[in-house]
C-alpha cells in the first residue's frame, strides 16, 4: 500500500499555461537508477521495479495526480537574448505531490520523455549519458548542502541517438527529476510578452500561495513586492551555495532558474579544480558570461528581468528596491555555507557574516597563490584550528607552508571554533582526500559504461557520495 499524497494544483492554471501531451514509445526500458531515498519521502518506495518501470518509463499516470502530462509554457533569455518560442520540448510535468517528511508541493518532472509542441524540431530525448551526468551532479549538490533538484529515476530506453557533442551513435534514456517547482523567470515572461496581466497575477499568486503562503498580502502591490523579495532571496541563497560547493552550472538561462530558487536542469556543470573565477562549464560559453565568479551577477541580471515583468503591479523604483538585498542575502548565505562546509563558527555571534566573509577572502588569497584544489583544501580544513596538525598527512602538505597560508591559520585560530557536531570521527573525514566530481572523473565513470555496459565506477562513485552526505548531514 502506497503512502502517497498525490496533487494536480498546476492543473488549476489552466490551458493558457501548458500543454496536454504524450510520452513517447520506447523500444527498451532497463532501469539504470532508483532513488529509494526520495521515494520514501514522497511515498512511493513500495513499487515494484515493474510499476517502477510503467510510471517513469512508460509514464502510465500515478493515480491522483494528472490524468496526462504538462508541457509547460514559458520563454526566457538565453545567454541575454530573448526567445520566445521555448517551453518543455523534451520534457513534461509528470505529477506533483507532497513531501511526506515536510508537506512541500513537490513535482515529478520529466527529460528525455518525447516530443511535444515546444521541440522545435528536436528529437525530444536524453542521452545516457546526460542522464549519469545529471545523477552525479544532483547526488554531489545534495552531499554538499545545495537546495537541488534530486534524480529520481533514471531508465535506458534503447534508441540510438546522434548529438553533435557526444560520439554518435549514442544511447538513449529517459529521466525524472523531483524538484520543488517548475516555476520560471521564464515562466512570468511569457506572460508578459503576451501582455496577459491577468494571467500574470494569477500565476504569482499560484506560485506565493503553493511555495511561499507567508508572503500573502491582500494589496497587490504589496504582494508584488514581498513575492519579488522572497524569489531574489531564495535564489541569492542557492547560487551562495554553488560558490562555496565550488559549482558552476554552466546554463543559467532565465528558463532554468525557478521561483523556489531550487537549482535544477542540469547540462555542461563542471566543479572547480582550483578556484578561478573564469572557469566555465559550457564549451560554448567563449564570452565568459556563465563563468563560476559571475554567477551572482547573472542571478541579479535574472531577478531584473522577473522584475521587468511585473511592471503592470508596482512601480519600477519599488520593484528596484525589492531587489536590493540580493547581495546582503547572498554574502550572509556565503559566509554561512563556507562555515559549514569547513564546521566551524565564529567565536564573535554579532559579527558572524564579516568573520566568515573574512575568512573566505583569506582563502582565496591562499588559494590564488597556490593554485591548491578547491574541494582538497575544504576537506583538509574542516574543523578548523584543529585541523592544522592533520595537514601534514594532506597530498598538497607542501601548499601549506606557502605563506598567503598564514592569514588562513590565524582566522581559523583566533576567530573561529569547531561546531559541536562538524562530525569529525566520520570515516569520510578520516580520508586523505576528499570525494570530487571533476571532469575527468565523469569521463572515467562513464567510460567502462560506453564500452563494455560496466556500471561498477558508477555504483562506487554513488557510494562515496551517500558516505559524503552522511558526513555532512548533521550540518545540513
Amino acid at each position: 500500500m502506497l503512502n502517497f499524497r498525490p496533487e494536480i494544483v498546476h492543473s488549476d492554471l489552466g490551458a493558457d499555461f501548458f500543454d496536454e501531451v504524450s510520452a513517447a514509445s520506447f523500444p527498451q526500458h532497463i532501469l539504470r537508477y532508483r532513488n529509494q531515498r526520495w521515494a520514501k519521502r514522497v511515498g512511493l518506495d513500495k513499487l515494484t521495479d515493474e510499476a517502477w518501470l510503467n510510471h517513469f518509463g512508460r509514464f502510465v499516470p500515478v493515480a491522483g495526480s494528472f490524468e496526462k502530462p504538462l508541457a509547460l509554457r514559458y520563454h526566457g533569455h538565453q545567454f541575454r537574448s530573448y526567445n520566445p518560442d521555448l517551453g518543455d520540448g523534451r520534457g513534461f510535468l509528470f505529477a506533483q505531490m507532497r513531501d511526506l517528511e515536510d508537506g512541500r508541493l513537490l513535482d515529478l518532472g520529466t527529460k528525455g520523455s518525447g516530443q511535444t509542441p515546444w521541440s522545435r524540431g528536436g528529437d525530444g530525448r536524453l542521452t545516457l549519458k546526460g542522464g549519469v551526468r545529471e545523477v552525479l551532479a544532483t547526488e554531489m549538490l545534495e552531499a554538499l548542502g545545495v537546495d537541488t533538484s534530486r534524480t529520481f529515476s533514471l531508465i535506458e530506453t534503447g534508441e540510438e541517438l546522434v548529438r553533435g557533442d557526444e560520439p554518435s551513435p549514442t544511447r538513449s534514456a529517459v529521466m525524472v527529476r523531483l524538484s520543488h517547482s517548475h516555476i520560471r523567470i521564464g515562466s512570468f515572461q511569457r506572460q508578459a510578452a503576451l501582455q496577459r496581466p491577468d494571467n500574470l497575477e494569477q500565476l504569482m499568486n499560484h506560485a506565493i500561495r503553493h511555495y511561499m503562503p507567508h508572503v500573502w498580502h491582500d494589496d497587490r502591490t504589496r504582494r508584488t513586492l514581498a513575492f519579488l523579495t522572497q524569489v531574489a532571496e531564495n535564489v541569492a541563497r542557492t547560487g551562495a551555495a554553488w560558490t562555496a560547493a565550488g559549482f558552476v552550472h554552466g546554463v543559467l538561462n532565465t528558463d532554468n532558474i525557478n521561483v523556489t530558487g531550487e537549482s535544477f536542469d542540469y547540462g555542461p556543470w563542471r566543479f572547480l579544480p582550483s578556484y578561478d573565477p573564469a572557469f566555465t562549464a559550457a564549451y560554448f560559453d567563449t564570452s565568459g558570461l556563465y563563468s563560476f565568479g559571475r554567477q551572482p551577477e547573472t542571478l541579479l541580471w535574472n531577478l531584473a528581468r522577473l522584475a521587468e515583468s511585473l511592471l503592470d503591479f508596482a512601480q519600477p523604483d519599488e520593484l528596484e528596491q525589492a531587489l536590493t538585498g540580493f547581495w546582503d542575502v547572498f554574502q550572509s548565505a556565503l559566509a554561512v555555507n563556507f562555515c559549514r562546509r569547513l564546521g566551524v563558527e565564529p567565536t564573535d555571534s554579532s559579527n558572524g557574516s564579516e568573520s566568515g566573509l573574512s575568512l573566505l577572502r583569506a582563502l582565496i588569497e591562499f588559494w590564488t597563490a597556490t593554485q591548491a584544489p578547491f574541494e582538497q583544501v575544504m576537506f583538509d580544513l574542516r574543523g578548523g584550528a584543529t585541523s592544522c596538525g592533520r595537514l601534514t598527512n594532506s597530498p598538497i602538505a607542501e601548499l601549506y607552508s606557502d605563506p598567503s597560508f598564514e592569514p588562513v591559520a590565524a582566522l581559523l585560530t583566533e576567530n573561529f571554533r569547531i561546531t559541536g557536531n562538524a562530525n569529525l570521527d566520520h570515516a569520510y573525514f578520516q580520508r586523505a582526500s576528499p570525494r570530487t566530481m571533476l571532469i575527468d572523473e565523469v569521463e572515467a565513470i562513464w567510460q567502462p559504461i560506453a564500452e563494455a555496459d560496466d556500471w561498477s565506477l558508477l555504483h562506487s562513485a554513488l557510494s562515496e557520495i551517500a558516505d559524503m552526505r552522511d558526513a555532512y548531514r548533521t550540518t545540513t
